[in-house]
C-alpha cells in the first residue's frame, strides 16, 4: 500500500480469479417426463429434442439421415423406397430417440419450460413423419397407377401398328399387347388401367379382325382364327361377349374365301370348306357348302359344250378329284359333297368325246387322237364311242396329211367304187383312210417283200405291188366318190416309216391302192 498525496483521492486495490465459465449448463435434476419428450421430439425425424437441449451436431446428423431418405425417396416411385434403407433409417431414429430421452433426463429445455408442454408437442410432431408415410405411400400408389397406364398406352400403341400391317407380320405385337392387358387386369384389378382394359379389348377384336369389315376374307381367317385362341388366356369372364366375337365371323369368311377360290384353280378351298364344316357344323354358312360344290360342277359340265371344252373336261377333273378329298366330317353335306364329286368325274368322262372333236376342229390331230382312243378306252358302252372310233382313225390320218382334216369323219360307210388294196410290204400293215367315209383294215405280211428305202418312192417308174410273181395280201373295200386319203402303217416296230397316198375317185372307175412301208437308210 502506498500513501498519496494529501488531499488527493485514496483507493485500494484487490485481484480476484474469475472461474471459466461452463462449456454445457449444469445438469438439472431428473426428469421422466422432460426425458420423455426429447425423445418424442426426437422421433418427429428433425431432431427437435436436441435442438431444445443444445445438442446442435446431433440436430444436424438427424436431419442429414432424414434429407438422405428423402432424396432417395422422392419422387415417388412405385417400387418404393429399398427396404434396407427404411431398416436403416428406423433404427438411426429409434436410436435417436432413445439418446435424446437420456439427454433430456438431466438437461433442461431451452423452450418450452414446462415438461408436459414439451410432451405435447412432441407428440403432436409425431404427426410429421406418420403423415410423409401416408402422403408418400399415396404418391407411390400414384406412380403405380401412372406406370400402369404407360404400359396400357404402351400395348396400344402395339395395336394400332399392327393395324397397318398384315396379320402375318404384326401378330407378335398383338400377342404383346395382349400380355400387357391380362397382366394388367390379373395382377392389378383395382387399378385404373384395369379398368380401361374392357375398352382397350374391344378395340383389340375389331383392329386384329378389321380384314373381315373391309371384306376381304381370305385375309380374314387367319386373325378371326387367332382371336378365337384370346380366350384361353385371357378368360371367356373378362372378356363377356367378345369371347363369341371373332365365330361367325370366322364362318362367313371361311365360306365366302372358299367360294371364291372354288371359282378358280385354286385348291385351297377345300381346306376353307373342311375347316368351316369341321369346327361350325351346324351353321347356315356350313349349309351352303354342298350347293355351292353342286354349282361349281354344273357350271364346269356346262363348260363342255362351249369353246373349250377341254378346259371344262380338266376343270370338271380337277373338282371331281378335290371335292372327293374334302375332309367334310359326316353327315349330309359330307355326302352331298361326295356326290357332286362323283358327278364331276362322269361329266368329265363324257366331256372327253367333245373336248377330242374341238382338238380335231383345231387341227391338233395327235392330241385328239390320244384323246379319242381314251375316250373309246374308258367308255366302253358310250353311245359316242363308235363316231369317237372314227375320230381317232381320221385324226391319225390327218396327223400325216393335214388336208384330210379339213372334213369331220362320221358313221357313213360302203360307196359306189371299188377299191382294192394290196400289201406290199414284209410286215403286217393297217391301212386307215378317211374322206366322205372313214374306216381301216388289216393286211397279212407279204411273204418275200421288202421295205423300200425312203428315197425309192420319189424315183421315176417306182411302181409297187407290180411284181405278179407274188401273191400280195388284199382286201377290197366299197368307198364313195371324192377324196379319201389313206396311211399304211406297219404293225411291227422295225423302224419303217408310214406311207400316205391321195385317190380322187371317179364314177367308173375301179381303182387299186398299194401299201407298203419304208425305212431310213442304215436299216
Amino acid at each position: 500500500m502506498s500513501e498519496q498525496p494529501h488531499g488527493g483521492t485514496y483507493g485500494y486495490g484487490y485481484g480476484f480469479a474469475v472461474p471459466p465459465m461452463p462449456s454445457t449448463p449444469p445438469p438439472a435434476p431428473p426428469d421422466g417426463l422432460r426425458a420423455a419428450a426429447v425423445g418424442l421430439l426426437n422421433l418427429s425425424s428433425l431432431g427437435l429434442g436436441y435442438a431444445l437441449t443444445r445438442r446442435w451436431t446431433y440436430m444436424v446428423a438427424c436431419w442429414l439421415a432424414t434429407g438422405v431418405l428423402l432424396l432417395v425417396a422422392l419422387p415417388a416411385d412405385p417400387d418404393g423406397v429399398p427396404m434396407g434403407l427404411v431398416v436403416v433409417y428406423l433404427v438411426l431414429l429409434l436410436a435417436a430417440g432413445v439418446h435424446g430421452a437420456v439427454v433430456g433426463l438431466r438437461t433442461r429445455l431451452v423452450w418450452p419450460t414446462g415438461s408436459p408442454l414439451a410432451i405435447a408437442l412432441g407428440l403432436v410432431l409425431l404427426a410429421v413423419p406418420a403423415g410423409g408415410v401416408v402422403l408418400y405411400d399415396m404418391a407411390r400408389a400414384e406412380a403405380n397407377e401412372q406406370a400402369l397406364l404407360d404400359r396400357l398406352d404402351q400395348a396400344d400403341r402395339l395395336v394400332r401398328a399392327g393395324g397397318s400391317r398384315p396379320f402375318g407380320v404384326a401378330e407378335s405385337d398383338y400377342r404383346k399387347a395382349l400380355r400387357e392387358y391380362r397382366e394388367i387386369r390379373s395382377g392389378h384389378p383395382d387399378s385404373r388401367a384395369a379398368a380401361r382394359v374392357p375398352d382397350r379389348l374391344k378395340t383389340y377384336y375389331t383392329t386384329v379382325g378389321a380384314a373381315y369389315e373391309q371384306q376381304d376374307y381370305c385375309t380374314a381367317i387367319p386373325a378371326l382364327t387367332y382371336l378365337r385362341t384370346v380366350p384361353a388366356t385371357m378368360g371367356r369372364q373378362a372378356l363377356g361377349t367378345l369371347a363369341a366375337w371373332p365365330d361367325d365371323r370366322l364362318a362367313t369368311s371361311l365360306y365366302e374365301c372358299g367360294a371364291q377360290r372354288l371359282g378358280g384353280e385354286d385348291a385351297d378351298w377345300t381346306g376353307n370348306f373342311g375347316e368351316l364344316l369341321r369346327t361350325f357344323a351346324d351353321s347356315e354358312q356350313a349349309a351352303k357348302v354342298a350347293p355351292a360344290v353342286d354349282s361349281a360342277v354344273d357350271k364346269a359340265a356346262k363348260g363342255v359344250h362351249g369353246s373349250d371344252p377341254c378346259a371344262a373336261v380338266d376343270r370338271l377333273r380337277t373338282l371331281g378329284t378335290q371335292a372327293g378329298g374334302l375332309n367334310a366330317g359326316t353327315g349330309d353335306a359330307a355326302e352331298a359333297v361326295a356326290a357332286s364329286a362323283a358327278r364331276a368325274g362322269r361329266s368329265a368322262d363324257s366331256g372327253v368325246y367333245a373336248c377330242g372333236v374341238d382338238q380335231y376342229k383345231e387341227g391338233d390331230f395327235g392330241e385328239a387322237r390320244e384323246t379319242m382312243n381314251k375316250y373309246v378306252a374308258d367308255n366302253k358302252s358310250a353311245g359316242n364311242r363308235a363316231l369317237a372310233k372314227k375320230f381317232a382313225i381320221a385324226a391319225e390320218v390327218a396327223d400325216e396329211i393335214p388336208s384330210a382334216g379339213k372334213r369331220l369323219p362320221t358313221l357313213a360307210s360302203g360307196g359306189s367304187i371299188s377299191v382294192t388294196i394290196k400289201n406290199d410290204s414284209p410286215n403286217p400293215i393297217t391301212v386307215l383312210y378317211t374322206g366322205p367315209v372313214t374306216g381301216s383294215l388289216t393286211l397279212k405280211a407279204c411273204r418275200g417283200c421288202t421295205s423300200y428305202s425312203l428315197l425309192t418312192p420319189s424315183l421315176a417308174g417306182f411302181k409297187p405291188c407290180q411284181d405278179s410273181s407274188r401273191n400280195y395280201p388284199q382286201r377290197t373295200i366299197r368307198l364313195p366318190v371324192g377324196t379319201t386319203y389313206f396311211v399304211h402303217k406297219s404293225t411291227s416296230s422295225d423302224g419303217s416309216s408310214p406311207a400316205s397316198d391321195t385317190a380322187r375317185l371317179q364314177s367308173g372307175y375301179i381303182y387299186t391302192e398299194c401299201a407298203y412301208t419304208t425305212k431310213s437308210l442304215g436299216f
